[in-house]
This record gives C-alpha cells, sequence and structure tokens, in this order.
C-alpha cells in the first residue's frame, strides 16, 4: 500500500461491506434497496407529470425531490456495488471529486427542498386563502431554482478547496464515498480554518432550515387543532406526520455527522449514519409519499386504467 501511495494520485475507499456471508447479505440487501429507489422516484416523477391532478405546487416540489434523490443514490451506490463485486476499491481524484459534487449539491438541495414543501404546507393550512398567491407557479420555480443553485454553489466551494489540499499521508479513505470530512483526516496541513467552514455550512443547510420546519410544523399542529371538521384534521395531520418523518430521517443523522469536532467521530459510526441518508431516505420518500398519500394512488389507479384502456 505505502508504493501505491507514493506512485498514485488514486484514492483507495475502505467501503462498507465485508468479503463474508453477512457482507453478501448486506449487499444483496443495498441492491435492493437500490432498485426499489429507482423504481419508486422515478414512477414518482412520471405520475407527477402525468397526472393533471398533480399537477399543484406541493407535488411539483415533490417531483424534485424524486428527482434530487434519484440522482443522490445513483452517486453512491454504484461505487459501492462494483467494489463488493470486482473488488477494486480504488477510485481516481477526478471521479473522487466528482462524486463529492455530486453528493454536496444533491444533498444541499434536498436540505433545501424539503424546507420549501414545509413551506408549502404551513401556508395550505394556516392561510389557504393566500395560497394561490403565496405558492404560485413563480414562487415555486424560484425555489426549485433557489434549492439547485445554493446547493451547487456550496458544493464548489467546498470540493474545490478540499481537493487542492496537499494529502501527504495514506490515501486510504476509511469510509464508502468520498466524505470530505473523511479526507480530511489525510491531509498533511492544518485544516481547523476549514473544519469551520463545513460547521457553517451545515448550520446554513441543516440546523436553520430544520428550526424552520420545525417552527412551520408547530404552527400548522396549532391551526390544525383548531379545526372544525374532523377530516380536515386527519388529512393535516397525515401529510405533515409523512414529511416530519423524511425530515428526521434526512436531517437527524446527517447534521449529527457533520456538526460534532473531528475528535468526536467515529469512522464506522459515519458510515452507519450515511446509510441513512444516503441510501434509505431516497428510498423511502416515495414510499412514504405514495402509500400515505391518497391523490398519488388515486393517481396511480387512474393512469394504470388509462394504460389498459388503451390497450383494449
Amino acid at each position: 500500500m505505502e508504493n501505491y501511495n507514493e506512485t498514485s494520485t488514486d484514492f483507495v475507499l475502505v467501503g462498507l461491506l465485508l468479503p463474508s456471508k453477512m457482507g453478501l447479505f448486506l449487499f444483496i440487501l443495498i441492491l435492493l434497496v437500490f432498485l426499489l429507489a429507482l423504481i419508486g422516484n422515478l414512477s414518482m416523477i412520471l405520475l407527477i407529470l402525468l397526472d393533471n391532478h398533480l399537477h399543484t405546487p406541493m407535488y411539483f416540489l415533490l417531483s424534485q425531490l424524486s428527482l434530487v434523490d434519484l440522482n443522490y443514490i445513483s452517486t453512491i451506490v454504484p461505487k459501492m456495488v462494483s467494489t463488493f463485486l470486482l473488488g477494486s476499491k480504488s477510485i481516481s481524484f477526478i471521479g473522487c471529486g466528482v462524486q463529492s459534487f455530486f453528493f454536496l449539491t444533491l444533498g444541499g438541495a434536498e436540505a433545501l427542498l424539503l424546507t420549501s414543501m414545509a413551506y408549502d404546507r404551513y401556508v395550505a393550512i394556516c392561510f389557504p386563502l393566500h395560497y394561490p398567491i403565496r405558492m404560485s407557479k413563480k414562487v415555486c420555480v424560484l425555489m426549485i431554482a433557489a434549492s439547485w443553485i445554493m446547493g451547487s454553489i456550496n458544493s464548489c466551494a467546498h470540493t474545490a478547496y478540499a481537493f487542492q489540499i496537499p494529502y501527504c499521508r495514506s490515501r486510504v479513505i476509511n469510509h464508502f464515498f468520498c466524505d470530505i470530512p473523511a479526507m480530511l483526516t489525510l491531509a498533511c496541513m492544518d485544516t481547523w480554518v476549514y473544519e469551520y467552514t463545513v460547521f457553517v455550512s451545515t448550520t446554513l443547510f441543516l440546523v436553520f432550515p430544520f428550526i424552520g420546519i420545525t417552527c412551520s410544523y408547530g404552527r400548522v399542529l396549532l391551526a390544525v387543532y383548531r379545526m372544525p371538521s374532523s377530516e380536515g384534521r386527519k388529512k393535516a395531520y397525515s401529510t405533515c406526520s409523512t414529511h416530519l418523518t423524511v425530515v428526521t430521517f434526512y436531517y437527524a443523522p446527517f447534521a449529527y455527522t457533520y456538526l460534532r469536532p473531528r475528535s468526536f467521530r467515529s469512522p464506522t459510526e459515519d458510515k452507519i449514519l450515511a446509510v441513512f441518508y444516503t441510501i434509505i431516505t431516497p428510498m423511502l420518500n416515495p414510499v412514504i409519499y405514495s402509500l400515505r398519500n391518497k391523490e398519488v394512488m388515486g393517481s396511480f389507479r387512474r393512469i394504470i386504467q388509462r394504460i389498459f384502456l388503451v390497450k383494449a
């Protein structure tokens, strides 16, 4: 390994799966989750695109969330699969940079999209008469564009800095993807200033949005409690609980990982937590939003009926 480090600029990913029976079981499980995420998110995008009943701000945002999740899990899992099947743990310097860029862009975009979805539900339930104005098509497009642009800018800044740092120690990254905090442990310079910027970015993209989401849902639950209609309360509770489930699975492990100082971090713990926001959440989002949503299930039935009528 020492000779390899001296003559190559490639990195080596330790990975998540060991070559054992348990590793094979986890590999099959992750592969199934990956396929479910691809099918679920792609189906959600097509469903929202094809059914006019779902052409509303909430489902427009949801389609973008599915697009992010589709690309998010595709950025991480294929390399894991090839590493396990082929046994090649190396990843080129450029390949590592590309993976980090897309991971950070999509991660930031998802965090901001979830915040936009919380705002959408807040306006819909607390200010229903103002909803067409506050969540117009123009506002919705601006929210989505801002999520992608801010995520990309943040990603560019972090990736550009992290990949100009001199790495004079081992090039073995103790992770299953090119996670920048894991890479910083290999740097041969003091990175405390950069680690502070990671803390600031995490606060801006995760902590503040989470506080905003929590406050908005506090107002929503108060408004729902005052609703005279039991059916309205039930629908509002279902929508809110669905979104809060997604938010918890995404924000909690992500924030816990990136807000801790390096001295409190464990590579094994970081990898386990990363599974939640890189693999499990992209698979759960379409499942939660479809199975717990009568409008989506109704749309699915209409599309199926339309397909069979065309064939008939």
